[in-house]
């Protein structure tokens, strides 16, 4: 797959950051676009002619209003997971690296780097990323779905199965662009159950 085939969407409240990575990603092929909050890149998923869902996001977790905790970082981070569930969101923290990574990973984080870091390995991070949305792309044209989930405990088997049963749902839908018809054919089922399960868990087409 070539680089311009994954979208990047750098997510990052340092103007001068965010252009230098923008500038020098886009010299290795990356089709790069920015953000600088979370309002920016919520807008960056809106449909737009012409215009591919980014594949990979680069997230800086601390984002404003509140850029010196993980709050808007984490929020955004769940937000795009539910909207591009294919995407793979790298975080770059430089707040507690522990406590961030932690969190990060049980939410769904494809990767970790702290800040700074240096190009090389951010650029490494991205090609790996790369490679996991190539071989999802053709596991996903063979009927097969790669899901993340992390479950507690506690909970039991009962709330983790729904909480697979929501991320299928969410990602075969990002896969036909929301065509019902055609979601409820891959899935195996009648349109009528995609629209109860679309209601059971809140699911929304992006506007």
């Amino acid at each position: 797959m070539p680089t311009s085939a994954c979208p990047l969407l750098i997510v990052e409240d340092d103007l001068a950051l965010a252009g230098y990575l923008a500038s020098a990603l886009g010299e290795q092929g990356f089709n790069v676009r920015q953000a600088h909050d979370r309002a920016q890149a919520l807008a960056e998923l809106k449909p737009q002619e012409a215009r591919e869902l980014p594949a990979l996001v680069l997230l800086d977790l601390g984002l404003p209003p509140q850029p010196s905790t993980m709050v808007e970082g984490l929020a955004l981070l769940d937000e795009l997971l539910q909207l591009i569930p294919h995407a793979k969101i790298i975080v770059l923290t430089g707040q507690d690296e522990s406590a961030a990574a932690l969190e990060a990973v049980r939410r769904g984080a494809f990767d970790f780097l702290v800040k700074p870091a240096a190009l090389a390995t951010i650029l490494q991070a991205l090609q790996r990323a790369k490679l996991f949305v190539r071989e999802e792309a053709r596991l996903a044209a063979s009927g097969e779905t790669r899901l993340h989930l992390t479950a507690r405990h506690g909970e039991g088997p009962k709330e983790a199965a729904a909480a697979a049963e929501e991320q299928l749902l969410r990602r075969v839908l990002a896969e036909t662009g929301y065509n019902v018809a055609e979601t409820a054919r891959r899935l195996g089922m009648a349109r009528e159950h995609v629209y109860y399960y679309l209601n059971k868990y809140g699911i929304q087409r992006p506007v």
